[in-house]
């Protein structure tokens, strides 16, 4: 058993360098031996080939993989307000980000390609099915300015990518705080329209026109993505002159500060009592200081939405996180973060609060594996959360394993 199990791996590993060898033949004998020659006793190694067809001249695979567990001990009221508390604990297996992703390379410019990346999302409404949806969908052209490229299609809106990159790069435990459910939920990262991405050594931008919507937002009353559109930016000074390097955090130092928002014209998710969609913006200051040792980052957002009877889209808050990262490759951190959210419903002036804290330990195992230990503490004000629902306190725990390959 042994002689074949040799043998099988053997022509495996010689099949696979046969493969650029030309026309090299290989040979086995009884005992489990390969040769290069033919002889008495000797039968060639025959291989099947799949061949793969595109019309371009190069095909580029790659996955990103979030699957953890997380246990969630949550407070609930009764649907009045002030009514009597009860508590409610789950446990679950998750995988919070499935991407499959090609890039094809179309034109003779290496930086210009076509990029698809497919998602798979658990569906608790479809008895436990995983939806598969397009996340990106866009034609990247390289230098149509100086210095700047284009994504045109299903593409990354400014802001989420770059602090996902530069400023929290804990992604697989937590969502920035722009997008993030129990903190500001102003944004997602990607939408239909266009986004002109600039990098120099001290000066970096994003400037798109979106939908607005976003990639999984939901139509309106009327069945309509919006009667406007969103413009939205990124400008990021870069003062220690790396900004067009691609950064490592473990080997790399940066200093950025950045101003960033959207304009959001008539959104379709964002309509009030009459079914008519209005308008809101909001404005984000950014700042992030890396060192191969620690990392330290803070942000103020404010939203203003024409839609006074809501408190979604209206508000003001903060968010800072730091990572100590020690071991001989810099291979483990200590993580932190604190967001702190107000939202306000303009009609009645009621302003509701929530806190949100994160802390954690990761473990870079290697370049495709990244193990994570975490926690999280939501509080809101007045019992509430920003919504202003009847969802109420909780504190959960989450193991994670994040891989990219």
């Amino acid at each position: 058993m042994k002689k074949i199990v040799l043998s099988a791996l053997a022509a495996l590993t010689i099949g696979t360098v046969a493969a650029s060898a030309g026309d090299v033949k290989f040979y086995t004998d009884g005992n489990g031996q390969v040769f290069t020659t033919a002889g008495e006793g000797r039968t060639e190694l025959k291989s099947k080939e799949t061949p793969l067809f595109s019309k371009t001249s190069k095909l580029k695979f790659s996955g990103t993989h979030y699957l953890g567990y997380t246990y969630k001990d949550q407070k609930e009221l009764s649907a009045a307000d002030g009514g009597p508390i009860a508590q409610k604990a789950t446990g679950n297996f998750e995988f919070r980000r499935n991407y499959l992703q090609v890039k094809a390379y179309l034109l003779e410019d290496p930086k210009s390609y076509l990029r698809v990346t497919l998602d798979t999302v658990y569906s608790s409404g479809k008895d436990g099915y995983a939806d598969v949806y397009a996340k990106y969908a866009y034609l990247y052209l390289n230098d149509v300015l100086p210095f700047t490229g284009v994504e045109l299609g299903m593409a990354h809106r400014p802001w989420i990518d770059y602090e996902e990159h530069q400023g929290w790069w804990m992604r697989s435990i937590s969502k920035v705080f722009v997008e993030a459910s129990e903190s500001a939920h102003l944004t997602n990262s990607a939408d239909l329209g266009f986004n002109f991405k600039t990098k120099t050594d001290y000066f970096t931008s994003e400037l798109g026109i979106f939908n607005g919507e976003g990639y999984h937002g939901t139509n309106g009353a009327n069945d309509e993505i919006g009667a406007g559109n969103s413009a939205e930016w990124r400008l990021t000074g870069a003062f220690l002159g790396n900004g067009k390097q691609k950064r490592k955090p473990t080997k790399d130092s940066y200093l950025d500060a950045s101003f960033f928002g959207q304009y959001n014209i008539d959104n379709a998710a964002n309509e009030d009592a009459s079914g008519n969609a209005q308008t809101y913006a909001f404005y984000g200051l950014h700042a992030v200081y890396n060192m191969p040792n620690f990392l330290i980052a803070g942000q103020y957002v404010q939203a203003d939405n024409e839609n006074k009877g809501t408190s979604q889209y209206n508000g003001k808050g903060y968010s800072l996180n730091a990572t100590g990262r020690f071991g001989a490759k810099k291979e483990f951190s200590v993580i932190g973060r604190y967001d702190v959210w107000t939202s306000e419903k303009q009609t009645t002036n009621v302003e509701q609060t929530t806190n949100s804290a994160i802390y954690g330990v990761a473990w870079q195992q290697n370049k495709n594996v990244k193990w994570l230990v975490s926690g999280q503490s939501f509080r809101a004000a007045d019992n509430r959360n920003y919504k202003g629902s009847a969802t109420q306190d909780w504190d959960s725990a989450m193991v994670t394993a994040e891989v990219h390959w």
